[in-house]
């Protein structure tokens, strides 16, 4: 078990910077949901999903 280790540290490390740069992006993306920000550039006005990204306010009646 040791020498399979030591045979493939490099790929090792490389895979844990890897899951831990993903795992860093998922928590970061999670967090702006949550905050109400979205990643999109903002510009609804051609936008396919613009109803349901940015919720509108409802108008007085």
């Amino acid at each position: 078990m040791l020498s399979f280790i030591t045979d493939n540290l490099g790929t090792i490390i490389i895979c844990a910077l890897v899951l831990l740069a993903v795992t860093g992006i998922i928590i970061y993306m999670i967090s702006q949901k949550k905050k109400g920000k979205t990643s999109c550039g903002c510009n609804c006005a051609g936008c396919a999903l613009k109803g349901s990204c940015h919720k509108q306010p409802e108008t007085e009646k």
